[in-house]
């Protein structure tokens, strides 16, 4: 065999074992927070708060097919709600029947309380409205990306319908560090059982909440 035969051998046999070679896809790898690591395969990438007897309860998909990003967007937004219905629903109860504040010149439905504290004390609900807004600032600080930075990031990812929000990579949805008390648990099993108390408590306050509300508007 001549070399010139024996160089066009050697190249067809590279062309051949570049064309074998296959580009395994790059797996992800996910931080333990709190005890918990992303399973993109699992319900909710294995989030707590799927119980007895609804068990995975998503009858409309709305996390189905999501990546793990997404996935923490939607819980983040589900805590967040939680918490707000659970202190709403505090206040409608102790609201109408308590009224220690402004001199008692707040009354009647709770509905009509904030609107009533708008022309009571417009100072304190300036100071009210900028307390809300501090928080929500603190709180994207700590769990999410700069929105630039999100923005890139999903345009990369192909992902659609975000608004530029995307959670820290190291970030537990709603564990923002407030803690005062010392309550969090330390044990994962004993947290992932305090966080799915706090999301069915959250839940059932939320329902609590928007019935309340209607029904004085009705």
């Amino acid at each position: 065999m001549s070399a010139k035969t024996s160089a066009i051998a050697m190249s067809d046999i590279a062309d051949v074992a570049v064309e074998d070679v296959v580009e395994e896809p790059v797996v992800p790898v996910y931080p333990t927070i709190n005890g918990w690591t992303a399973d993109p395969e699992a319900f909710c990438a294995g989030l707590p708060g799927a119980v007895a007897p609804l068990g995975n309860f998503d009858p409309l998909g709305f996390t189905k097919g999501l990546p793990v990003t997404e996935i923490k967007r939607f819980r983040e937004a589900e805590i967040l709600h939680c918490r707000v219905g659970m202190l709403a629903t505090l206040g409608y109860l102790v609201g109408e029947n308590f009224h220690p504040l402004f001199g008692g010149a707040i009354t009647g439905p709770a509905n009509s309380h904030l609107a009533q504290v708008q022309d009571v004390a417009p100072f304190f609900f300036a100071w009210l409205v900028g307390s809300i807004a501090t928080a929500e600032l603190g709180r994207a600080n700590i769990g999410w990306v700069a929105p630039i930075k999100a923005m890139k990031y999903n345009q990369e990812k192909e992902i659609k319908g975000t608004f530029g929000a995307v959670l820290r990579a190291n970030y537990y949805p709603g564990d923002i560090g407030f803690d005062p008390l010392g309550l969090k648990p330390t044990d994962p099993k004993e947290f992932a059982e305090m966080q799915t108390k706090e999301l069915n408590n959250g839940r059932l306050a939320m329902l609590a909440a928007i019935g309340m509300i209607t029904q004085e508007q009705v």
